[in-house]
């Protein structure tokens, strides 16, 4: 006869609740993934790559946060003379 116990485990300690994946974060931000990954690849957003996968702190997410603007630059004005 087999006996198991089963015990609580609280998920809410977890060392990564403090994280957000790329995909949250560009949510939070409210700008697509692939915009996020190329502000990580330029060293704009602090990111650590675990397992293949970028992790955002939120803390340093909200920091960048109120001082971004995702509205896109002005492109310069070709003069056609």
């Amino acid at each position: 006869m087999l006996r198991c116990e089963y015990k609580d485990i609280n998920v809410s300690d977890s060392p990564f609740d403090n994280y957000l994946d790329l995909v949250e974060a560009s949510r939070v931000l409210g700008i697509h993934p692939q915009s996020l990954r190329r502000l990580i690849k330029q060293g704009r957003v602090p990111a650590t790559l675990f397992a293949g996968k970028y992790l955002l702190e939120r803390d340093k997410l909200d920091i960048f946060k109120s001082s971004y603007d995702p509205r896109p630059g002005r492109k310069p004005i070709r003069r056609l003379l």
